[in-house]
């Protein structure tokens, strides 16, 4: 494609592995800022109209707070919104999250692409040179407008509200468990199979509310629901088994929860759904649908839990809170 019909791009560096070296008997830190990511990546710099931010970032995304989240995903936005691609480099430990965050609030068609490594700059077969020129090449690309924010990660494209990091080490660590991948980039050619309808952006002012994430297990009671309540929680994210089974005292005592604070369920699988009526067994979907809970089966856990933060952070009433995640109740 002609160079006068690729946008303009920004890069912004937050971190992470890509932008860490090894130092010999000091084991692995950050090392590069931006611009030297950018300069370790063979005719990058060369790139027409290309800017480089150094965002503020800690050793690991780890150590992110949400108010540093909602800062990166809003800095990403307002590069967007002068119409220039933006490429984020970021740590993969939280990037599904931020990625995320970044996707609720992004209402333009610009687009806006994360990216990362999952072996230091310093390391044999680094992956973070090709990962960034591949993310660039998406940001760039008016193929890739409209889609929202997107991720990209050994040659693939992921839409960032079905991606997962799937594995702690191999170089294709994510994954879009019900999706797939949009596409592929490949020789910097931007490849895409297919679109995701976009959601409406949540107005996130500030990501400060407490919500912990209580997944159901064998045998579990709502001990662990009450405990959290007690802490102060403004909201709740619980993981239901399969395909929306709870255990009865576990369900129970989530339907009382759901009488103080937003509940939002997802499903401990990858591929997830919550049925409607299939079974009729005491704490089945059935229950759980008619005990005042918000059902996201499509969402992972992590996922959920950014998107009811973003809505408790634009002040939205429960029945706004019910709207935003109908999309994702499947």
């Amino acid at each position: 494609m002609p160079d006068a019909e690729l946008l303009p791009v920004t890069i912004l560096a937050v971190g992470g592995t890509i932008a860490m070296a090894a130092d010999a008997g000091a084991g692995t830190s950050p090392a590069l800022d931006g611009e030297a990511l950018v300069a370790a990546v063979p005719g990058l710099g060369q790139v027409s109209d290309l800017r480089v931010r150094s965002l503020p970032n800690r050793p690991s995304s780890a150590q992110l707070t949400c108010p540093e989240a909602l800062a990166i995903a809003r800095a990403a936005v307002e590069e967007a919104a002068l119409g220039r691609g933006v490429a984020v480099t970021h740590g993969t430990d939280t990037l599904e999250e931020v990625a995320f965050l970044c996707d609720l609030l992004h209402a333009g068609d610009t687009p806006i692409v994360f990216t990362g490594a999952m072996r230091p700059s310093s390391a044999a077969g680094a992956d973070g040179p090709a990962n960034l020129l591949d993310a660039a090449a998406v940001a760039r690309s008016p193929a890739a407008a409209g889609l929202g924010v997107l991720v990209v990660f050994a040659g693939e494209i992921h839409a960032a509200r079905a991606v997962r990091k799937a594995d702690s080490t191999a170089m294709s660590a994510f994954q879009s468990p019900r999706l797939g991948p949009l596409g592929w980039v490949s020789e910097r050619r931007v490849l895409l199979e297919r679109s995701v309808e976009r959601r409406h952006p949540i107005p996130a002012a500030r990501l400060d509310a407490a919500v912990p994430i209580l997944p159901a297990a064998l045998g579990l009671d709502g001990a662990v629901i009450d405990a959290a309540l007690e802490a102060g929680a403004d909201g709740l994210v619980a993981v239901a088994l399969g395909a929306g089974h709870l255990p009865p005292p576990f369900l129970d005592t989530l339907r009382r929860a759901a009488a103080r604070v937003p509940v939002v369920t997802t499903v401990r699988p990858k591929r997830g759904a919550i049925l409607h009526e299939t079974y009729a067994f005491e704490g089945s979907e059935r229950d759980l649908r008619r005990g005042g809970l918000v059902a996201a089966g499509a969402l992972s856990s992590a996922a959920a839990r950014i998107k009811l933060l973003a809505c408790l952070g634009a002040d939205y009433d429960r029945a706004a809170i019910t709207q935003a995640f109908a999309p994702d109740d499947l």
